[in-house]
């Protein structure tokens, strides 16, 4: 598996991570357990998770067990409060073994409130790096602004072949302040899989070690060189297995992305 710096966090990152909006959040954490196993098998080091995700953020540890110490764990603060966002940063800290990774606020739910806080808990050591996320095009020129102001080390934002509006301003600036980027969204929340094109239009796949449609809209993101890491969550064996395969494979060069962003457009 491809690894990569976290941009100026000092994290060394799986290039393919491991989301679980809607896949963590499960009444038994042996649901999942296959898969956090086989990705961790795969290579896979940087796991994603949020308050915002019901059960998942105590799922993710519970299923990680003794092997929390050889990931990043990344999650998030998702309060419109200080005290409801410090309660969620405490249980996060108990259920990671007292040190989150990568500690972001979530859609810039009162950042003014939690970026402080954060700060205080980095200063301590309990959190290692700090990030901003939002899944809305219309609040990335204020993420834009919390960027310039030089307080967070990454951001996570949606990019795919259908949302490219990071391109336009946010991807450029990352890269200029040398912050890690997580891409969400890869898959289009599975807009972009439920209609692949034929296999005919996929043979050129394989020149770079891949087989799905999926796949090759995971290393269509991968590809692109400001990005860090991205983040698909599944809760099924066989697509965990395919993910991890990208992180192995040849990333595009340009006028295979141009490809596949045409074949998306065509979806």
């Amino acid at each position: 598996m491809e690894t990569r710096r976290l941009g100026r966090t000092g994290l060394e990152v799986s290039v393919i991570g491991m989301g679980t909006w809607q896949t963590f959040d499960v009444p038994d954490p042996g649901r999942v357990q296959p898969v956090t196993d086989a990705v961790l098998a795969g290579g896979v080091s940087f796991f994603d998770s949020s308050p915002m995700y019901g059960a998942a953020e105590q799922v993710l540890a519970l299923s990680l067990g003794s092997r929390r110490t050889r990931v990043v764990v990344a999650t998030k603060v998702w309060a419109g409060a200080a005290r409801e966002g410090r309660e969620q940063i405490r249980r996060a800290l108990e259920w990671y073994g007292g040190v989150v990774d990568l500690y972001q606020v979530h859609n810039l739910t009162a950042w003014e409130i939690h970026l402080p806080y954060l700060e205080e808990l980095q200063a301590r050591g309990a959190v290692r790096a700090i990030g901003i996320t939002h899944w809305s095009a219309a609040e990335f020129d204020r993420m834009a602004a919390i960027v310039e102001g030089g307080r967070v080390g990454t951001i996570q934002v949606p990019y795919n072949p259908a949302e490219r509006q990071v391109e336009r301003g946010l991807l450029p600036l990352a890269a200029a302040r040398g912050l890690g980027v997580i891409v969400m969204r890869p898959l289009g929340q599975g807009g972009l899989v439920r209609s692949g094109p034929p296999a005919r239009e996929l043979a050129f796949l394989a020149d770079f070690g891949l087989r799905t449609w999926a796949q090759a809209l995971l290393n269509w993101g991968v590809s692109d060189p400001r990005v860090t890491v991205s983040i698909p969550a599944t809760g099924q064996l066989p697509h965990a297995t395919d993910n991890c395969a990208v992180g192995r494979a040849r990333r595009f060069d340009a006028a295979a992305r141009d490809r596949v962003a045409a074949l998306a457009r065509r979806r």
